[in-house]
């Protein structure tokens, strides 16, 4: 007599053997697994919840292992004894909680920080990258929102550069001839606004680096992109913003098109969507990595800047 068994949770599972060499082959192999998700039960058997993009994604997997050299199964099963569907849900849990909590901590470890808008990018890109390998809703998904959300709203107020009460008004006049002071550790927002300061507002402009909060400017000076300066965010705008709709030239598509990478790197609002913006992000990073020195940072935007001013200016941004 035949005993019924009862349907439980269908599962895809991939039973694969690879060749002793070359070793990057299981190398390779293992990054794709993780990449979507899934969870060994054995050391050759990975499982994933039985969905229509699992099929595809493991028959790719299984002709790049054959294409290798190996060998590899691709099976519909149902467990029957030995782990329950709970168990093996709880070990997709399991992993997922572990890339969560990774992200929770590294979005933790900036809060008090300087925050980039490549940093939010890149921590909400991770997070959504998990989020889509989460096939039971982990509970680390929340803590983790929760941090990056508590990260975004810390860029949002950005108490280093806040203001109280009305912008001054300044005529070009006004403006030259100055020492214009920021706050120490320039990045992407200071280093165009100090190149647009020199190139197109004051060409012979000198630079101060200070503390962000509770200096006194001596006369003369002019402070940007710190707490309580001249020129500073305005509602939507970063600092490079404000000076170029302040003092101009806002009419230039070339400085529009540079504002609008600026913006997206340090307010990273997804309002704008320049295709050159990954690589100014590249060229400013590099530039931060290779030196503390404000000055040089400054000076090498520049020379970048200057590049991305030609190439905006010669194809109408």
């Amino acid at each position: 007599m035949t005993q019924d068994v009862s349907i439980g949770q269908p599962w895809l599972l991939l039973i694969y053997q690879l060749p002793a060499k070359p070793a990057y082959v299981r190398v390779k192999i293992w990054r794709q697994l993780q990449a979507m998700g899934a969870t060994p039960l054995k050391n050759t058997v990975h499982a994933l919840p039985f969905r229509d993009t699992a099929v595809d994604r493991f028959d790719g997997l299984q002709k790049e292992i054959l294409n290798s050299g190996g060998e590899a199964l691709v099976l519909k099963a149902q467990l029957l004894g030995g782990m329950t569907d709970g168990d093996v849900r709880g070990l997709f849990d399991a992993a997922r909680d572990a890339d969560y909590d990774e992200l929770t901590r590294e979005a933790r470890a900036l809060l008090g920080e300087e925050i980039s808008g490549a940093d939010l990018k890149r921590l909400r890109k991770r997070l959504h990258e998990i989020a889509a390998i989460d096939f039971f809703d982990a509970h680390g998904r929340q803590a983790a929102e929760a941090a990056i959300a508590e990260l975004e709203r810390q860029a949002r107020e950005h108490p280093d550069v806040s203001r109280s009460g009305s912008p001054q008004s300044f005529t070009l006049t006004d403006l030259r001839q100055r020492v214009w002071v920021t706050r120490r550790g320039v990045h992407v927002d200071r280093i165009a606004s100090a190149w647009l300061i020199r190139r197109f507002i004051d060409k012979q402009a000198s630079f101060k680096f200070v503390d962000s909060k509770g200096y006194e400017p001596q006369p003369g000076e002019l402070r940007f992109d710190m707490a309580e300066a001249e020129f500073t965010h305005e509602e939507d705008c970063c600092t490079f913003e404000t000076l170029l709709l302040r003092v101009g030239p806002a009419s230039d598509p070339a400085l529009q098109a540079i504002a609008e990478m600026v913006h997206e790197l340090d307010i990273a609002d997804g309002k704008f969507q320049r295709p050159e913006t990954v690589g100014f992000s590249a060229i400013i990073a590099g530039i931060c990595a290779s030196t503390s020195d404000d000055g040089v940072r400054i000076a090498q935007g520049s020379d970048a800047l200057d590049q991305f001013y030609s190439y905006f200016s010669r194809c109408r941004a």
